[in-house]
């Protein structure tokens, strides 16, 4: 666990200063989520945060109280509960969730089941999805300062310029997650995922290698850490990435992927 809560904070900070970095004003400004603004997205945060921490600490219990049978309405519920605040006082609450969720989860196995509106996970995975959604939400906050979603080359940024999109090795988590998300993303989609599986080949930072799936099946998806990554979290469709296919179920999974 010390090493995907590491990264779980470390991707959290990594957001907190970047909101730290914009104006009074552009928290107000539109993102790519409809109806969504800077703050309401760190509000989305903090409110899942807030909630992960009560189930975190009441199991099953606290998720039997909760009227998510419209997971949009219940969504838009819990954003809808911040927007008369300031957004000072939207980002302590962030912070305060997530110190609450990091503390839980440091004192369990990463094997721990824990209950989620999907489903029991592991305490690994969950915490996975805690730093997708986090990265995830990220991606649609930079993209409403910086007009856009993918990182900027590295041969095309000056020297000791940084990219606030730029791929990190955190990402290897998400990708991860969207590997073993598959099944559940073809079952989503009515389609019915191959016997043997399908296996994600990347290309992660600084040319590292992540490789997720079975080794032995001929269904292959190929390309670059930081397009699949968007591509399972629903910022990028895989036509517009690098992305390639080997095989039926392969071609149908760049279609249909989701982490969540």
């Amino acid at each position: 666990m010390r090493e995907i809560l590491s990264d779980l904070v470390a991707e959290e900070q990594h957001l907190d200063q970047f909101l730290q970095s914009i104006s009074d004003r552009e928290w107000k400004k539109k993102t790519p989520a409809p109806g969504w603004t800077i703050q309401d997205q760190v509000s989305h945060l903090a409110h899942l945060e807030a909630f992960a921490a009560e189930v975190l600490e009441e199991g099953r219990a606290r998720i039997d109280r909760e009227d998510y049978s419209d997971f949009d309405a219940w969504t838009e519920k819990g954003v809808a509960q911040y927007r008369r605040r300031r957004h000072q006082e939207v980002l302590e609450q962030w912070r305060f969730g997530r110190a609450d969720v990091v503390d839980a989860l440091s004192r369990r196995d990463a094997r721990d089941r824990v209950p989620w509106l999907y489903g029991d996970m592991s305490a690994r995975s969950f915490a996975t999805l805690r730093l997708m959604e986090t990265w995830a939400h990220g991606l649609d906050v930079k993209s409403a300062i910086l007009d856009r979603i993918t990182p900027i080359p590295e041969d095309d940024l000056e020297e000791d310029e940084e990219d606030p999109l730029a791929d990190t090795d955190r990402m290897r988590h998400i990708a991860w997650l969207g590997q073993r998300s598959l099944p559940f993303a073809f079952e989503q989609s009515g389609e019915k995922f191959p016997d043997q599986g399908i296996r994600v080949e990347l290309m992660g930072p600084k040319y590292a290698a992540w490789r997720f799936g079975p080794e032995d099946t001929d269904q292959v998806i190929k390309g670059m850490a930081g397009d699949w990554c968007r591509v399972v979290v629903l910022r990028q469709t895989a036509t517009d990435t690098g992305l390639v296919a080997v095989g039926d179920f392969a071609e149908t999974a760049l279609k249909v992927a989701r982490a969540y």
